[in-house]
Parts: C-alpha cells; structure tokens; sequence
C-alpha cells in the first residue's frame, strides 16, 4: 500500500503533526500536554457517540495547536507532512489549513498563509510530492470571518504546487447553518477554487443534503452517511461528488464501532467516487497507508479496486492535469508488478 501512487485529499494542518514533533514543539516553547498527548497516545475518542467527546477531541486538538507559535513551526509540518505522504506513496497533496489560528503568532492571516504555500513550494521540490493548500473556515466562528478566509484564498488560487486550490469548512457539523456559509463559497468558486466541506459524519444525510444545495462541493470530507440515504447516495454517484472517507477517524470518533463496518463497499458499489484520507493522524495514530490497508484487510479490496480507490483520489484532486496523467499511468503500472 505504500507503494501504490495515491492522491491525498483529507488531511488537516495541526492534525498532520507526528506526535514526536507535537512533543519537540511542547518542550521548545515550555508547553505541557495533556497525558493522552503524551503517555496514553493516541487518545480515545467517542465524538460522534457523546458530544463532551467532541469537546474532549477538541481541547486536545486546541492544546497540540497551542505549541505551534512560530514560522519555523509552521515550515516544519508541512514539510513533514510532505515527506511523510512522500514515504506512503502519495504524489500529490492537498493540506488543509485555517490561518486565523495562527495569525496571531505570525502577524495575520495574510502572513501565515503565506509561509505555508512558501513551504508547500519547497517541500514539494524535496520531497516530489506536489502541496497545494486547502483554506479552511470553521463552522464555530461566524460566516463573515468565513468570507474574509475566503477572499484571501481567492487572492492566491491557482493550479499548482504552493498555491490555494480549494476552500473548506470544517470543525463540529453540529454547529452554525450551512446556508450561512453560502456567500463565502461562492466568493472561492468565483476565484475557480475547488468547493471542499465536511458533511456527513457526525451529522446524517440531511446534512449532506444541506452542503449540496447550499455550498454546490466537488467534494465532501466524510460524506460517509450519505449511505443512509440510497437516493442521496445515487445523487452523489451521479454528479461525481468525490467522499474524502478516512475510515481511522470514523472509527476514533465512534461513528462506526469497527472498521469493518465503514460502508466503504457500499459506497463503491454505489459508484461514487472515492478518495481516502488520514483526517487527523496526530489524533487517530494511522496514516495515509493504513486507510488503504484497512480497505483491503477489512473490506477485502483486490488489487484492482485499490488502483480504481488511488484513481479516485487522483481525479478529484485539483492537481494539474499532465501531473494527473503521470500519476493515474503509475498507478496502471503498480498493478502490474507483483507484489513482495
């Protein structure tokens, strides 16, 4: 599964972090973390179950994001999280990141958003693994703050390595109105930046159905309770919606007791399109390889539905078209080398 050539679509900017580096950023900046953090990591999580779970992922998650205080800390996870996609196979990357988080450290959000696409440029010199960034607004905060996310988004859209290639919204799906958020993604489609939210995780598939009418996503982080819906489900397949599914997480958070019970077959018999993603690694412990080793272990994908998986994801990046044809022709050519 390292091996296979993969797009990675789903993976958060603080949730990237490898815990060695969470516990150098604590100690660098005289942090203490909380034990899960530390000697019980990773965490138990029941988020989807129990809502102080949610409150529970969040202050850990508000803890790890505490200890990224400087430009060297914001250079170091994406570098790290491009070189750690470099080692599971993945060739191009979309990292999700929200910049107020860290303006106040880095003197706005202009700034830090800008040393991240400085590094995404680097990194991906490095390491071969193209980085573009996703921006991402928080369900939490008001919408308006959502529309200045947005504008700045638009201003560095572009098509490649280092640019902004998408506008997300993330954070507790129980929280805000959808339709509140409408004005700020079509501020971000208008700039031709790929339309990105989360949906259908902790909430069902009414709330699928909120971001299809309102937010008008070429893809949906999670999605994966549209199956609870079969018509919605066949809208999905038929519009070519692509479900960034991190089935880890889904587990983690106690959408699904086991991973065998993530509907990835149903989804793909459903013939929607698919692309897997770590989520929160920092939090969930596995990363981009194991989503796939639990798609063939747990859900006994041959070869050749891991390939169309990895298709999945490479088709509903927003990578180039000539770096897309490179990677679905290596991914054509991993099916035909036997495995060790």
């Amino acid at each position: 599964m390292h091996s296979l050539p993969k797009a990675h679509l789903h993976l958060h900017f603080t949730g990237s972090m490898r815990i060695e580096t969470l516990q150098d950023l604590a100690d660098k900046h005289g942090l203490r973390l909380p034990a899960a953090l530390t000697a019980d990591w990773p965490p138990r999580l029941r988020a989807a179950t129990d809502e102080r779970g949610w409150f529970r992922f969040q202050r850990l998650y508000d803890a790890a994001r505490a200890c990224v205080q400087d430009e060297d800390d914001m250079r170091r996870i994406v570098r790290e999280a491009a070189e750690d996609d470099a080692a599971e196979g993945s060739r191009w990357l979309e990292i999700q990141v929200d910049p107020t988080s860290y303006a106040h450290f880095l003197g706005g959000i202009t700034p830090t958003l800008e040393i991240v696409l400085d590094e995404a440029r680097a990194a991906t010199e490095v390491t071969g693994t193209g980085v573009a960034v996703v921006v991402a607004a928080s369900r939490t905060r008001h919408p308006f703050d959502a529309r200045a996310l947005a504008r700045l988004a638009a201003r560095y859209a572009g098509e490649g390595p280092g640019t902004v290639v998408g506008f997300g919204l993330s954070n507790d799906e129980r929280r805000g109105d959808t339709a509140e958020f409408a004005k700020a993604f079509s501020i971000a489609r208008r700039a031709g930046l790929a339309s990105v939210p989360h949906a259908g995780e902790l909430l069902g598939p009414e709330h699928v159905r909120d971001a299809l009418e309102h937010l008008a996503p070429d893809r949906i982080g999670h999605g994966v309770r549209s199956t609870e819906d079969p018509a919605l489900l066949a809208e999905l397949a038929r519009r070519g919606t692509t479900l960034e599914v991190c089935p880890c997480s889904n587990v983690a958070l106690g959408v699904y007791r086991q991973l065998s019970e993530v509907p990835l077959r149903q989804l793909l018999d459903a013939g929607a399109r698919v692309a897997l993603g770590a989520d929160d690694p920092l939090l969930f412990g596995p990363r981009l390889a194991a989503q796939y080793e639990t798609a063939r272990e747990d859900h006994e994908l041959t070869d050749a539905e891991l390939a169309d998986l990895a298709r999945g994801s490479i088709r509903g990046s927003r990578a180039p078209a000539d770096r897309q044809a490179e990677m679905l022709a290596a991914v054509d050519d991993w099916l035909t080398v036997p495995a060790d």
